[in-house]
């Protein structure tokens, strides 16, 4: 591919090579350093210049220093005289700060994404954003994409006569039929309450599982509370068996430990949006590529071809 110039931050340097392995182009390099009162500086190491340039970059812990390293990023390729920008954001962290639920509050997703915008960013490319309001908060426009065919064509390996699909929530109970739907099983979701940010309450689950082959799916797995509110529940409607499945698999604070050992749950199953290191990886966990549908949605950004004809 001509006139393209792809760099990685160093949020998750193994997707941006990943991705540009499927590209069939070089991932060029960038140099990040920091200066003696804290504060970073980044390069850019190849030409820009009237390039079509990619900047790969989810926003993962530390979330702070990733994002400052991505709008400097942005500013240096602006800078260079890039012809476009495009931001790759497999995951978009903030983007769980998405309404004024609370008096006085931030809503940090809209204000990122002006962020973003302010310092050069033509575009942006993601993946399975919190909600979908969140697509409005950009003033660019915005590619999103989702996981749920590689996730559909790994269940679709199980046998599913007697699966259903279950959200945790009815807020993503939209995604959830949609993938149902993918799947040819019935869906169900969770009644739930949140009181904290690791503190919720599931009244009851809306559908029928008793006796059934669970898929719980949700957006994204951090602490793991309420998939643990939803497995106990489950676990009362006497359910066959919990496999477990999100697009961005955060874990924190111990996740994939608790959840790997929750009784009844087979497969804890997500994508490399974000990166798992090696030692806190467990047995149960099983980690799909989207690095070729990404891969896929920038060369036809680049050759001005249609991504929703791709990913609807």
């Amino acid at each position: 591919m001509r006139d393209i110039a792809v760099f990685s931050g160093s949020a998750h340097p193994d997707l941006a090579a990943e991705i540009c392995a499927h590209l069939h182009v070089p991932l060029h390099p960038v140099r990040v350093s920091r200066f003696a009162n804290d504060c970073l500086e980044v390069q850019l190491q190849a030409n820009c210049r009237e390039r079509d340039v990619f900047l790969i970059q989810p926003l993962v812990p530390p979330v702070q220093e990733h994002l400052v390293e991505l709008l400097l990023m942005i500013d240096a390729a602006r800078g260079a005289s890039a012809a476009r920008i495009t931001v790759v954001l497999p995951h978009y962290a903030y983007a769980r700060s998405d309404k004024k639920d609370a008096p006085r509050i931030s809503i940090g997703g809209r204000l990122v994404a002006d962020l973003l915008t302010s310092a050069g960013a033509h575009r942006v490319l993601a993946m399975t954003l919190h909600s979908p309001q969140v697509h409005g908060f950009f003033s660019v426009p915005v590619d999103h994409l989702h996981a749920l065919r590689e996730l559909a064509a790994h269940f679709k390996g199980y046998d599913l006569s007697n699966a259903v699909v279950v959200s945790p929530d009815l807020g993503n109970a939209k995604e959830a039929a949609a993938f149902a739907r993918m799947l040819g099983t019935p869906v169900a979701a969770g009644a739930k309450q949140r009181y904290s940010d690791d503190r919720v309450q599931i009244s009851t689950i809306i559908g029928d599982v008793t006796d059934r082959d669970v898929i719980v799916l949700d957006d994204e797995i951090a602490k793991g509370s309420t998939v643990i509110e939803l497995i106990s529940h489950l676990r009362e409607r006497q359910v066959r068996s919990i496999r477990l499945a999100c697009t961005h698999g955060l874990f924190s604070s111990g996740a994939l430990e608790r959840l790997s050992a929750q009784e009844g749950v087979l497969e804890i199953v997500c994508t490399n949006t974000v990166p798992i290191p090696a030692d806190k990886r467990v047995p149960k966990l099983e980690v799909l590529s989207v690095a070729p549908a990404l891969a896929e949605a920038m060369r036809r950004i680049h050759n001005g071809e249609s991504v929703s004809a791709l990913f609807a």
